[in-house]
């Protein structure tokens, strides 16, 4: 279970990067500002869930000794 944990907090954090560098390449470039903003609310999104990943992994696994 560790295991898994120590996967998808790395991904869901790169996820959170990855759209954090569309949302601000495409306010760069003078893209639409709805789709700037749809980037920024799943940035907002994906940073919730892996804040969650983390507290849980806390929580269940206690911290890194």
């Amino acid at each position: 279970m560790v295991e898994l944990w120590n996967i998808l907090v790395p991904l869901g954090m790169a996820a959170v990067a990855v759209v954090l560098v569309l949302g601000i390449w495409n306010m760069v470039r003078g893209g639409p500002g709805n789709r700037s903003q749809m980037f920024m609310r799943w940035r907002v999104g994906l940073q919730f869930l892996v804040v969650l990943l983390v507290m849980g992994g806390l929580y269940l696994f206690g911290p890194v000794r």
